[in-house]
């Protein structure tokens, strides 16, 4: 199992394009295999991960995740392939549906069809991204469109997936995906073999399961937890992370975060790599009087696991 590190938003520090890109620098030095950015109310994530990686010789960056409501599929291939080049061949591309609360009452689209939207959506990026050419006719999308990015390489395609349908079509059409808030026995369960068998019938490799859980290596892990509980709320109300709390039988996100000293965290860890999961998004969080050195303690130990994961 690959680790990598929150950087920007997903670290929980403000960050300018500066502090992005010394961020990302540093996750390399320490030898993170990745650093990942989210799309929220902020600095676009795809444009900050070319800068990223344009800045860094080594690290995967990644986007966790850009909403696809907002961007035509064709603008979406062309952003991705623009930071693949820049990146030199290192950049993901995460994209996920987002939330009905975002995307009807914030953005005023339709949310009323978001399975058959991605489906679409993906019948669109793909072949552009993958071929540089499509010709699709839908209900949503008809696009005839060509594409060529000089230098780019296709970047691989995550679709942030939690329910059976989104998860056989993360399977079979892109390359793996990428989840929040979904706990181990849930990701054994459900997510790793969903995803498996589906990228098995469609005759792909091996999809990537990228997981992304708050952690915090501490000695007071009720505290922590509540913690996480208080600074993570609002995603045990999002129905699609709710509905991935319940499956595991958590009563919000407390439940789910990675948190304990360096021999439970570790603990936890392994039961990700044995569930299935190939790589950790740490969202490291603060917990405790002093929280440079909370944070110091997890990255220290993250830092530590990198070679025995």
């Amino acid at each position: 199992m690959r680790i990598g590190i929150g950087v920007g938003e997903l670290s929980g520090i403000p960050a300018t394009l500066d502090d992005l890109v010394a961020q990302a620098q540093a996750a390399e030095r320490d030898g993170f295999a990745s650093g990942w950015l989210a799309n929220i109310f902020g600095i676009d994530a795809i444009l900050a991960a070319a800068i990223c990686g344009r800045e860094t010789r080594t690290l995967e960056v990644g986007t966790a995740v850009t909403p696809t409501y907002p961007r035509h599929p064709t603008a979406m291939a062309q952003q991705a392939l623009s930071a693949s080049a820049a990146a030199r061949g290192r950049f993901a591309l995460g994209i996920g549906l987002s939330h009905q609360v975002v995307i009807e009452n914030m953005l005023g689209l339709s949310f009323a069809k978001p399975y058959s939207h991605m489906k679409e959506y993906m019948a669109v990026l793909g072949p552009l991204v993958r071929g540089g050419a499509v010709d699709f006719q839908g209900n949503e999308f008809r696009v005839q469109a060509t594409m060529s990015v000089t230098g780019a390489t296709p970047p691989p395609i995550l679709l942030a997936a939690l329910a059976p349908k989104m998860l056989a079509l993360a399977g079979s059409e892109a390359d793996g995906t990428i989840t929040w808030m979904t706990g181990p026995k849930t990701l054994r369960e459900h997510t790793v073999p969903s995803i498996s068998e589906a990228a098995a019938k469609a005759g792909r490799p091996k999809p990537r399961v990228v997981v992304g859980l708050p952690i915090c290596v501490t000695d007071d892990p009720a505290s922590a937890r509540e913690k996480a509980g208080n600074a993570f709320s609002v995603y045990g109300f999002l129905p699609s992370y709710r509905a991935m709390l319940d499956r595991e039988g958590a009563a919000g996100p407390a439940d789910v975060a990675v948190v304990g000293d360096e021999s439970a965290v570790g603990e936890q860890l392994t039961r990700l790599s044995e569930a299935g999961v190939t790589d950790f998004l740490a969202a490291i969080f603060p917990s405790g009087p002093d929280a440079a050195a909370s944070i110091a303690r997890t990255r220290s130990f993250l830092v530590g696991a990198l070679r025995k994961l």
